[in-house]
């Protein structure tokens, strides 16, 4: 079978962030993304996330917006299930809520606190796919932080194929009160502009 085209384009993704008087979607759906690479779309079939090949990363601020800040989180696991039509394939993973790290032993352990993520109370935020858009570009669907679950959109700025295996990075703009985490108001960042990166074996 030849490859299949169409899953990403080589135009530029938009930019920006949620604009002022937009609801909810808008502030989850507005992204930072880069140029997009041309790949063909993974061949069908079960895969699973490799946990020591895949992350999520993040950039904020803090101090009322003069400091930036960046981090990240272990994922802890999960599964792509690729479709033909592309529109129809189904992604779930596990984050791992205690994984949180900025390389600020303070500031993460106040993050770690009952008052931001409370791993104690939560150890796993997850997401689960709804759809993804027919050329494979634009993934929409539901993020669980502390049990409570809200629609989030990721723009696909990358997917590398091998035999086998794909790699495939994303990015999404999160609106961290959106999910009642409201402590410090002001002095750390609402946004966090987050990038994900899965490897997936086929099973």
């Amino acid at each position: 079978m030849p490859p299949r085209r169409g899953i990403l384009s080589s135009r530029l993704d938009p930019t920006g962030g949620p604009a002022p008087g937009h609801g909810r979607r808008a502030a989850l759906g507005n992204m930072q993304t880069e140029s997009a690479v041309i790949a063909t779309t993974p061949q069908p079939g079960h895969y699973d996330i490799d946990p020591d090949r895949s992350r999520v990363t993040f950039a904020t601020r803090h101090l009322f917006g003069l400091g930036r800040v960046k981090g990240g989180f272990a994922i802890r696991g999960g599964t792509v299930d690729v479709a033909d039509p592309i529109a129809a394939s189904a992604i779930y993973a596990e984050i791992e809520t205690a994984s949180f790290r900025t390389k600020n032993r303070q500031r993460d352990q106040s993050v770690l606190s009952p008052r931001f993520l409370d791993p104690a109370g939560h150890p796993v935020m997850t997401f689960r796919s709804d759809r993804i858009e027919e050329h494979g570009q634009v993934l929409t669907g539901t993020l669980t932080v502390r049990g409570t679950s809200r629609p989030v959109t990721l723009t696909i700025t990358r997917c590398e194929v091998s035999r086998g295996s794909f790699t495939a990075r994303a990015t999404a703009r999160i609106d961290r009160t959106d999910f009642g985490i409201t402590a410090a108001r002001g002095l750390a960042a609402r946004y966090l502009d987050l990038t994900v990166e899965i490897q997936c074996t086929r099973s």
